[in-house]
């Protein structure tokens, strides 16, 4: 008989996530937001008793705060109870967010639940009916940072058990996009004979490569503009001689973003139509954060701007779609005026053109730097993206260029 096993990989939950620059939301709207972590969590929780599996694994990042809450660790241990009563292990490991030495209060959780405590990589042997059917290799973080290569680390405990799954919480060495926690390298993982790798830290899911399967499942709700998208789990399926992965979606929120052409409106109760038309389409099962950019070859929709009617458009579409049930909600919007700067004015002897020149060479970070030396500001800021500098210069570039030339 072919051996099996079933099981849910999982991991940044981020269990009381403060959802950074949302807060603006009307109350009802925030408090789905608020709880929209726990409410993904529930989710988790019954996805793994309808598929029968076997175990969960969640890498990393259970919760988001190193000082964690007393009430997220008691949901936490209420949908650890709950997977108990269907006979469900649970094996979790700790990540930067939620390293050991930072937990604020002791929670025990029930004895279907076995973590990973150490730094060092240890094992645990899943057992089935009697027969020991996997090893899971993992470690937690005792401190926010580990900065060596856990790879050499693990080592097969026992080749007669059938399956071997590493778990591990950090990043690829090359990877510029996050801090770089517990480095490692493609190859540094297919050198150790796992069936499986269960990682974790990034939040955009990936499948870094399918055999052996190495897995990024992504968090499990967005938490803000850069985490758009379904968000979830793996329902991996094992055996010797295949692997079968299903992505479910777990998100109570999902946060979209949505492009509009509006050049064609002539006025803005046309925009305000267009607006509405294209997030009614676009309802979910869900509700949704849109954040809309809206585009146009046409002046007039910088003057709507000007005049704070494309705020009341925005404002107007929120109220009719914000219904209690999957509601949607713009909690961002942008202008864009598709305007080519001709090369000539580059080139040009007088002020738009040195002012060009002035604006290529020059880099928006620097200009930050007082704002992001206040303590209080860096609690609410990122660092900007290569992308994000690149955008604001070009729409700065743009707005010079249209309120100098609109005459």
């Amino acid at each position: 008989m072919t051996k099996e096993i079933t099981f849910l990989h999982a991991a940044d939950l981020h269990l009381d996530s403060p959802f950074k620059g949302l807060a603006s939301a009307p109350e009802d709207i925030f408090k789905d937001i608020r709880k929209s972590t726990f409410t993904a969590l529930d989710k988790l929780v019954k996805a793994a008793i309808q598929n029968q599996v076997d175990f969960v694994l969640l890498v990393g990042d259970l919760f988001d705060n190193e000082q964690q809450s007393l009430q997220a660790q008691i949901r936490l241990k209420r949908a650890f109870e709950m997977l108990q009563q269907h006979g469900i292990t649970v094996f979790l490991s700790y990540g930067n967010h939620d390293h050991l030495n930072g937990n604020a209060h002791s929670v025990p959780y029930p004895n279907n639940v076995i973590e990973f405590k150490e730094e060092a990589v240890t094992s645990y042997t899943y057992i089935k009916q009697s027969e020991p059917l996997a090893v899971i290799y993992g470690f937690s973080y005792q401190e926010r940072v580990v900065q060596n290569n856990k790879t050499s680390e693990y080592k097969i405990a026992d080749l007669s058990i059938p399956f071997h799954i590493g778990m591990l919480h950090g990043s690829v060495q090359s990877n510029t996009d996050h801090d770089t926690y517990a480095p490692f390298k493609i190859s540094d993982l297919t050198g150790v004979d796992m069936d499986y790798w269960a990682l974790g830290h990034i939040h955009r899911r990936q499948v870094l490569k399918q055999d052996p399967p190495i897995i990024y499942p992504g968090n499990t709700q967005g938490r803000h503009r850069k985490e758009a998208g379904e968000k979830g789990c793996y329902l991996v399926r094992l055996t010797k001689e295949k692997v079968e992965l299903e992505f479910l979606p777990l998100q109570a929120i999902k946060i979209s973003h949505f492009s509009l052409d509006l050049t064609s409106c002539p006025s803005v109760f046309e925009m305000e139509r267009e607006i509405l038309n294209t997030l009614e389409e676009h309802k979910d099962a869900t509700s949704q954060l849109a954040e809309l950019t809206l585009a146009s070859k046409d002046d007039r929709i910088k003057e709507w701007e000007r005049s704070g009617e494309v705020e009341e458009v925005i404002t107007l579409v929120n109220e009719t779609l914000t219904q209690p049930k999957n509601w949607v909600y713009i909690f961002q919007y942008q202008v864009q005026t598709e305007i080519d700067i001709d090369e000539s004015l580059y080139q040009g002897h007088h002020f738009i053109g040195e002012m060009l020149r002035e604006a290529n060479k020059l880099s928006v970070q620097p200009l930050l730097t007082n704002l992001y030396q206040q303590r209080q500001a860096r609690k609410f800021l990122q660092p900007l993206t290569m992308e994000e500098e690149r955008e604001i210069t070009a729409a700065a570039k743009e707005l010079l260029v249209h309120e100098l030339l609109k005459e």
